[in-house]
C-alpha cells in the first residue's frame, strides 16, 4: 500500500460545476465559498497522530481542488490512489451531498476499501450514514485521533473484531455494530490540532501542495487557526456545538481545554512559515482567570509579528483588553452579536448583557490598540421578526456614533442558513424555541442543499418568518447596512454599487428561480442551465465586500530561510519516525495501542 488512509473533503454538493444553485449569502462571512471547500481542522489532527506511530496519510481537499479547476478530473484522481482505507469528513451538514457521492465513486473504483465517515454531523446521523452500501464504519465524537488509530491496527492485521473500540459504529456483512461513546477525553494537549506540523511536512514528504490546502486563495492569504477546546461552556440555542449539543451527539458534559503551553508552541510553529493572522477558535476565558493570564504571559514572551484574532462570547471589561494591548502587538476580535435585542440575546444565549455593556466593550477594545473588530448580526434567530432583522442596522449606527465613527468596526449580517444545526437546542425542540422544521433526516438535507435558491435550502422557518420573509427580510437589511457604509465613508461609491447591484439582481434571480420552479419538472433544468453564469457571479460575497473579512497584512509568509529550516526539520522528524519503527516488530504501534485502548476504555 502506497499509503495508509487517505483523507477526501468533498464540496457541498458534489457536482456544483454543473447545476446552478444559487447560494446567495449562506458563506459570505466564512473564508470558504459556498462550495465550503474549507475541511474541518481535525483531519489534521488525525493525520498528524498516526503518522507519529508509522502510518501513512494523505489530505486531498477535493472540493478546493474542483473549485481551482474546472478540468480537475476527480475519477482519475483516485482511481490510482492505493490505500488501506478512505476517510471521509460529513462535519458541517452542508456536505451532506458532496459526502455521500464522492464515498459512492470512491467505493465504485475500489469496492474492497474501507470507508469510514467522521464528523459532528456524521456523529448525529451515524445510523443512517452505516445503511448506506458503501460506508463501512462511522467514527463517532470529538476526538477520534486514538480511535483512528484503534481501527487502523484492526484493518492492518485483518482482525475484523470491531466491538472494543469506544465510540464506533460498524458494519461487518449484514451485521451492524454500535459501540457507545465512552471515549471523551478531557484534555486536547497529548494531539495537535490542527496538525500543522502535519501539512507542512505532507507538502515535502507526498511533493503534492496542492491536495493539503485548506480553501480557495489560502496560498495569497495563509490564515491559521487554533483550537483551544473542545466542547463548549454556552448554551445557544442554534449552536451544533453548544454545551447541550456536545452532551448529546458526543457524551462530552465538561469543556476539554488545549493548555495554554501547547498553544503557545504551536503559535510560535506557525509564526515560522506564515506572517498571516492565526484565529484562537472559542472565547479564551472558558479556561478561566488563570487560564486567560498564563496564555497572554506567554504570548508576550514570542514578540509576535502575527496578527492574532480573537473571539468572544460575552461583554469583556477593560482589564482583559489590557492584557491583549500588553501580550500581542497586533490583536483583532470578532463577535457574533447575533441581535440588538437585548431579551433576545438573553433568550439565545449569546452575548448576554444590555446594548450599553455591548458598546463599552467595543470601546475597551479600541481604546487598547485592536486593529479591527468583526461585529456580526443573523436573521433567523429565535424570536425574531421581520422588523428586528432589519432594526439591527439601526443599532450598527448606535454603535458607530457611540464609538466616535471609528473605521476599525467592521459589520456584517447573514442568514442563519442552509440549516439548523442538528443537536443543537433548536433542532431538537424546534416547537419550543419557535421553529418549523422541514428537514429531519439526512436524506431530508441532501435533498435541501441541491435546491437552486437559497430560499428553498433553507431547512426551517420561525413562528415569526417564513421563507420568504427569512430571504427578504436578509437582503433588505444588507442593503440598509451597505447605506449605513456609505454614507459614513466605511465603503467608497464603488464598493457601494457593486453590493447593491449584486443584492438587486440576487433578488431578482430568487424571483425568477421561483417561476421556473413552478414549470413543469421537463423544462426546469434547461431554464435553470441557462441563468449559470451569472448566479456564480452572485454567489461571490452577494451581500458584503469581498476584503472586508481579510487582514491587512503587508508580508504573508516568513522569509526563504526560515521557511526552508521548517521544511528541513519536518523531513528530519519524518525519517525519525521511520527509523523508529523500522527497529520495531510487525505491529509497529502495538505497545502503544494497548496503552490507548486502555485510556479509551476508562
Amino acid at each position: 500500500m502506497k499509503y495508509d488512509l487517505v483523507l477526501l473533503h468533498a464540496p457541498s454538493v458534489y457536482d456544483f460545476r454543473k447545476n446552478s444553485l444559487l447560494a446567495g449569502p449562506i458563506s459570505d462571512v466564512v473564508p470558504s465559498s459556498p462550495v465550503f471547500e474549507m475541511y474541518p481542522i481535525g483531519l489534521t489532527s488525525i493525520a498528524d497522530y498516526l503518522e507519529q506511530y508509522g502510518l501513512r496519510v494523505k489530505i486531498i481537499n477535493i472540493a478546493n481542488r474542483m473549485l481551482m479547476s474546472e478540468s480537475f478530473d476527480v475519477e482519475k484522481k483516485l482511481r490510482n490512489i492505493k490505500t488501506r482505507a478512505f476517510g471521509i469528513d460529513l462535519h458541517w451538514l452542508p456536505h451532506a451531498h458532496g459526502s455521500i457521492e464522492l464515498a459512492k465513486l470512491v467505493k465504485e473504483l475500489h469496492p474492497t476499501t474501507p470507508i469510514i465517515f467522521g464528523g459532528l454531523s456524521s456523529t448525529y446521523y451515524h445510523k443512517e450514514l452505516i445503511e448506506y452500501s458503501f460506508i463501512d464504519f462511522v467514527m463517532r465524537g470529538d476526538s477520534t485521533e486514538k480511535l483512528m488509530l484503534l481501527l487502523m491496527n484492526k484493518l492492518e492485521t485483518g482482525n475484523t473484531h470491531y466491538a472494543d473500540i469506544p465510540n464506533l459504529t460498524w458494519k461487518k456483512g449484514k451485521e451492524i455494530g454500535y459501540n457507545p461513546i465512552t471515549y471523551v477525553p478531557s484534555d486536547l494537549d497529548d494531539v495537535d490540532v490542527p496538525g500543522y506540523r502535519y501539512t507542512v511536512r505532507s507538502v515535502f514528504k507526498y511533493r503534492n501542495f496542492l491536495d493539503p490546502l485548506p480553501y480557495n486563495g489560502w496560498l495569497q492569504y495563509p490564515n491559521t487557526a487554533l483550537l483551544t477546546a473542545r466542547g463548549c461552556t454556552q448554551n445557544c440555542l442554534i449552536c451544533g456545538g453548544s454545551r447541550d449539543a456536545y452532551d448529546q451527539n458526543c457524551n462530552r458534559n465538561q469543556l476539554a481545554l488545549r493548555s495554554p503551553k501547547k498553544l503557545i508552541e504551536d503559535i510560535q510553529f506557525i509564526s515560522r512559515f506564515s506572517r498571516a493572522p492565526i484565529f484562537i477558535l472559542h472565547d479564551l476565558r472558558q479556561g478561566g482567570r488563570e487560564y486567560v493570564r498564563e496564555f497572554f504571559s506567554g504570548l508576550k514572551e514570542l514578540n509576535l509579528k502575527n496578527e492574532i484574532v480573537f473571539e468572544l462570547f460575552q461583554y469583556a471589561d477593560e482589564e482583559f483588553f489590557k492584557m491583549m494591548e500588553d501580550s500581542c502587538p497586533k490583536y483583532s476580535i470578532e463577535i457574533t452579536l447575533e441581535t440588538y435585542e437585548e431579551g433576545l440575546r438573553r433568550f439565545n444565549g449569546k452575548f448576554n448583557c444590555t446594548n450599553q455593556k455591548v458598546i463599552e466593550t467595543l470601546n475597551f477594545a479600541l481604546k487598547h490598540s485592536c486593529k479591527k473588530i468583526d461585529l456580526f448580526f443573523m436573521v433567523g434567530v429565535p424570536g425574531q421578526t421581520y422588523q428586528s432583522a432589519v432594526a439591527n442596522i439601526d443599532f450598527c449606527e448606535q454603535i458607530h456614533l457611540a464609538c466616535n465613527k471609528d473605521p476599525r468596526i467592521f459589520y456584517f449580517v447573514a442568514p442563519l442558513a442552509p440549516f439548523l444545526d442538528p443537536a443543537s437546542p433548536a433542532f431538537e425542540h424546534p416547537e419550543i424555541y419557535g421553529y418549523k422544521k422541514f428537514c429531519h433526516t439526512l436524506e431530508d438535507h441532501r435533498q435541501a442543499i441541491c435546491q437552486p435558491s437559497w430560499k428553498h435550502m433553507l431547512s426551517f422557518e420561525t413562528k415569526e418568518m417564513t421563507r420568504d420573509d427569512i430571504v427578504n427580510s436578509t437582503y433588505e437589511a444588507a442593503q440598509k447596512l451597505n447605506d449605513f457604509k456609505l454614507r459614513y465613508h466605511l465603503i467608497d461609491k464603488a464598493g457601494h454599487l457593486e453590493i447593491k447591484e449584486k443584492i438587486e439582481k440576487s433578488q431578482a434571480y430568487i424571483e425568477k428561480i421561483d417561476y421556473i420552479l413552478a414549470l413543469p419538472v421537463e423544462q426546469q433544468k434547461p431554464e435553470l442551465d441557462k441563468l449559470q453564469e451569472e448566479i456564480e457571479q452572485l454567489n461571490k460575497y452577494s451581500i458584503c465586500g469581498k476584503n472586508e473579512l481579510k487582514w491587512e497584512v503587508q508580508k504573508n509568509y516568513a522569509n526563504f530561510f526560515s521557511l526552508a529550516l521548517v521544511g528541513l526539520e519536518q523531513l528530519y522528524e519524518e525519517y525519525k519516525i521511520k527509523f523508529k519503527h523500522m527497529l520495531q516488530p510487525q505491529h509497529r504501534y502495538q505497545f502503544k495501542l494497548d496503552a490507548e485502548r486502555r485510556k479509551a476504555d476508562m
